[in-house]
């Protein structure tokens, strides 16, 4: 007797009427939903604005000041004793441009602008592939979640198809009370498991929302028959070699090394001297008065370079200039561990999904073994050459070997995604390709 096709039609009971989404789907949905990855964004628009800011320390500055006042001037004079009170209004403006022919701290803030847009840039892509794995693993927690559920409900069924059956052959005479309170004991056992199930699902789905903003009440799950291609390409010193020269923390690190430098420039350049060029257009007048009759009015126009020299700041300049050097040192540390991290990444990747592979191989031929057992343990019971505990744990272990194929599939999958994620060539394509495995 053959055990019946449970999960699948189990699955498909759990599922009836209802939509099922897919990767790309929720994908989506999690581009226009998740904050983290709305704030990575933001943070990306604000980023790369520190060019035009550092460019704007090389270009002029214009500005223009007036001014009207009241004037109420008394005076006394002690030789005679009169007294003079003059009342009038005057009233000026100045047009004053500033032109930097020689700030050293303002080119190194531009160069620092510069990096400051394209580290901003890189963090927005680093956002994006973060999103891609965090939505696929959402998805996978969900679905394997999912299919754990379904797993619980098919081995409910069969065992108690296995319990009915220990109790006619007791009632007959065929077998022992024992039989029946194994069965009991089992199928109680798996009542438990599955309401654990339906708590995690319910669990995974809320996690998945939070990507989405939506609920998700069905997913697209693995074809039943798969094939998982080996890492292109199938060598892991290529790898690590890609990861050490494309992997996005590297970029990011090797980004802050270099901003460092250029703020030892900075603070460096607080020692240099500094040269403008101003020019000023201004015009000054006076009203009518009283006593000093008519007012006047008066134009100036002014051009010409403008020195400051830096003498003693009470040791700030100095101090400032060790912290930056200190600063760039950490940076420094900071990328040859961003190095080695992205090269322990791409190597803990890579054997992954080879481990993850062999993996999937070795549990495909044990569901393929266990389906054996559990056709061979019932048709023992049935000819009295087996008892009922034999059944259930064949049946078990069919189950519980389904139940880690589904998850070694997922996991290799993710793995695949990590390696390249560590390489910082993962795109929404990989997840295109991932979604083509589903149905």
């Amino acid at each position: 007797m053959k055990l019946p096709r449970l999960l699948p039609l189990a699955l498909l009971v759990t599922t009836a009427f209802a939509q099922a989404a897919d990767l790309m789907e929720v994908y989506r949905d999690a581009q226009a939903y998740d904050a983290q990855y709305a704030s990575a964004r933001a943070a990306r628009d604000a980023g790369v604005e520190r060019l035009p800011q550092g460019r704007a320390g090389l270009l002029p500055t214009i500005g223009l000041s007036a001014n009207r006042t009241r004037n109420d001037l008394e005076s006394t004079s002690r030789a005679t004793g009169v007294t003079t009170d003059v009342d009038y209004k005057s009233n000026a403006w100045s047009l004053t441009l500033t032109q930097p022919l020689f700030r050293w701290q303002n080119w190194a803030g531009y160069k620092q602008g510069e990096l400051a847009a394209v580290s901003a840039e890189a963090q927005f892509v680093q956002a994006s592939q973060d999103l891609i794995l965090r939505v696929t693993q959402a998805y996978f927690d969900a679905l394997l979640a999912q299919e754990t559920l379904a797993t619980a409900k098919a081995q409910k069924i069969a065992t108690a198809e296995q319990l009915e059956s220990a109790k006619r052959n007791f009632e007959v005479g065929t077998s022992t009370i024992t039989d029946t309170h194994e069965a009991q004991a089992r199928y109680d056992l798996i009542v438990a498991q599955e309401i654990a199930a339906e708590n995690d699902l319910a669990v995974k789905r809320q996690i998945l929302r939070t990507l989405t903003g939506k609920e998700t009440d069905n997913l697209k799950g693995l074809k039943a028959k798969l094939e998982i291609g080996r890492p292109q390409p199938d060598d892991i010193g290529q790898w690590v070699t890609s990861a050490e020269g494309g992997n996005i923390g590297i970029q990011l690190a090797q980004t802050a090394f270099e901003i460092a430098g250029r703020e030892v420039e900075k603070q460096r350049a607080g020692h240099y001297p500094t040269l403008d060029l101003v020019a000023t257009r201004g015009k000054a007048g006076t009203g009518f008065s009283s006593t000093g009759g008519g007012g006047s009015d008066s134009k100036t126009s002014t051009i010409g370079l403008q020195l400051a020299v830096p003498i003693f700041s009470g040791g700030a300049t100095v101090s400032r200039d060790r912290e930056a050097v200190a600063l760039q040192e950490k940076a420094r540390s900071d990328l040859d561990n961003a190095r080695r991290q992205a090269a322990l990444a791409a190597r803990q990747a890579y054997l992954g999904v080879s481990a993850g592979l062999a993996q999937v191989r070795a549990l495909e031929a044990g569901v393929a073994s266990s389906q054996l057992a559990v056709e061979s343990n019932k048709l023992g019971y049935e000819v009295g050459v087996r008892i009922n505990i034999d059944v259930l744990n064949a049946q078990s272990q069919l189950f519980d070997t389904r139940q880690k194929l589904a998850k070694a599939r997922l996991d290799t999958l993710i793995a695949q995604l990590r390696l390249k994620s560590a390489a910082g060539n993962l795109s929404p394509d990989d997840l295109t390709a991932i979604n083509a495995l589903l149905e």
